[in-house]
């Protein structure tokens, strides 16, 4: 069974105050008893007071898996990644 691989978010609010974006912080992966690992790349910083911090887990989709997949080489029949 495929391991689902997963995306953590946070919403980054647009300096113009006008709504926000967001940036991918992390990874998750899931255990054998369905639990979630998160693994954080980095910790949001300047929270508004009262706001708490928001991080989203989303599942991978197509587009995260063909881009993870081009740049490491995975699914392409080569140890390196390259076709030479």
């Amino acid at each position: 069974m495929q391991k689902k691989m997963y995306k953590v978010l946070t919403p980054i609010q647009k300096r113009d105050g006008q709504g926000s974006w967001f940036m991918k912080i992390g990874s998750g992966f899931t255990n054998k008893d369905d639990s979630i690992n998160l693994y954080l790349d980095v910790i949001p910083v300047g929270i508004a007071p009262g706001k708490g911090m928001t991080l989203q887990i989303r599942e991978l989709d197509e587009n995260d898996l063909r881009q993870r997949e081009a740049r490491t080489g995975y699914g392409r029949g080569t140890v390196s990644g390259s076709d030479a």
